[in-house]
This record gives C-alpha cells, structure tokens and sequence, in this order.
C-alpha cells in the first residue's frame, strides 16, 4: 500500500545554535507516522529567506506533505510566510481570514493592530489561513503541485493545538491503516550481542520497522529498549505482525541471564 511521504521543515536560528531543543521535529514525525505516512526528512534552517526557498523548492514534488514550523511572529527575522511566498511564485497578501484571527486576538487582549501584528496576516495568494486557537500567528495551506504544504508556528504549544486543523486537511489523503508500536525492555545484554537476535526476529515481520535504543551503559549497565513498528488494515492484525516479532525475540533470549520486561503504551 502506497503512503504519502512528509518532509518536516523546522525554521528558525535558535534551533541551530543550540538554544532551543527542536521537540517539533519529532512530535510531527511521530503523529504522521502513526497515521501511515512516511516521512521521509527532517530539515532545520535559519531564519534565511534563500535556506528555506531552497528546501522548500526541493520538497516540492519530492514529498505529497510539507510540514514547516516557525517564523511565523511579528518581527523582521521572522522570515518563513515571505519564503513561502517566494517559494511557490505567489504574491504575500492579506488575507481576509487571518486579518480577522489576528484583529480578533489583540482587541481582546486590549492592543491595537499595528503594522509588524498585521505582518502576521499576509499570507501566500490562495492560501488558506489556520486557526490558532492559543496564539496570535495563523497558519496557512496551500497546494503546489500536488504537494500539501503546512505552515505552522514554531511555538510548541501553538503548533500542538493547530495540528488537528492539518489531520483534517490530509484525511483524504491518509491511508486507511492502523498503525501500532509495542516494544520490550532487556537489562543484562548488550545492544551488541543482542544485534544478531534482532536480526533473527526481524524476519518475522518484513515490512514492520523493528528498532533497538540503548538506555544504560554498554557493557556496565546495559539497558536495551527495542521497539516494533508494524501496520495493517485492522489494528488487530497490525498487533498481531508486532508481537510475532517480539515473541520470536523472547524465545531467542530464553536461557540468557537477562530481564525482559514490557512496555507500557
């Protein structure tokens, strides 16, 4: 079954300097994963209007969803809705939709709508603005090519809250498939004695994505964490393709002076 692939795009300096820890990449990754979609990168700019044209330009076409996240605030480094623009050979307009959002946010809150606020309404010609139900910023869809593009705040609640508005955007477009995570917890091997077992137990489950995370010392403490990602029309059957997986892994270990403990999900 055909999934539609994702490229995340996460702007903004303070990512790459170091000062924020970039937990958006991973939040979406993890939500479109689950949903059937295979997201096929996770890329981070600077506050660059060329950076993000250029990634934007080679999503486009390369991935049916684009996901980008920040720069989209009322000062001059906020940069990404211009990029955008520039990206798809779209003028920045205002447009109705998000000028009511921002208006409507600031009178309540008692201020005036000043040039850089309204900044945070001038979005791509024939976008359509998203609601921030905890913001000031709305976001914006747009379709290029047969590419989905998503832009988002880089605020993590603010994007958190917004997201539900692309999951509506893309129901179309999502696979009807029940996708499931289960995962055992091993003390007393060695991710690198357990490689081989791993391998075995793989076979169980082509398609299923089975990954090992170490979480102790290698050899002092060695704590390993090992996951399966297994999907299927039902989410019965995607359970069931897991825990082959998982049980072959168990009956490998029988014997071996180590603990085996599930995982909660």
């Amino acid at each position: 079954m055909y999934k539609p692939r994702a490229w995340i795009i996460n702007i903004g300096n303070e990512l790459l300097i170091g000062r924020i820890i970039n937990t958006n990449a991973s939040w979406i990754a993890r939500e479109l994963t689950l949903r059937g979609v295979d997201v096929k990168r996770i890329v981070v700019v600077g506050d660059d209007i060329a950076e993000i044209v250029g990634v934007l330009r080679d999503a486009i076409g390369n991935a049916d969803i684009v996901v980008t996240t920040g720069g989209l605030g009322p000062t001059d480094d906020d940069k990404t809705m211009e990029a955008v623009a520039v990206a798809v050979n779209r003028p920045l307009t205002l447009n109705p939709d998000a000028y009511r959002m921002v208006r409507e946010f600031y009178e309540s809150q008692g201020y005036s709508l000043t040039h850089e606020r309204l900044k945070m309404a001038l979005l791509p010609a024939g976008a359509k603005a998203l609601p921030n139900p905890v913001g000031a910023a709305p976001g914006a869809y747009l379709v290029e090519k047969g590419t989905h593009i998503f832009v988002l705040p880089g605020v993590p609640r603010e994007m958190e809250a917004m997201f539900k508005y692309v999951l509506e955007k893309l129901k179309p477009l999502l696979p009807q498939l029940c996708v499931v995570e289960k995962g055992i917890l091993i003390t007393g091997m060695p991710e690198s004695s357990l490689a081989p077992l791993l391998k075995k137990a793989s076979r169980e489950c082509l398609d299923c994505y089975v990954k090992s995370h170490p979480k102790g010392h290698e050899l002092e403490k060695p704590v390993v964490e090992v996951k399966v990602l297994a999907s299927a029309e039902e989410c019965s059957k995607a359970e069931a393709k897991a825990e082959k997986v998982l049980e072959k892994l168990r009956s490998l270990l029988e014997g071996a002076n180590v603990k085996v403990e599930e995982i909660a999900h």
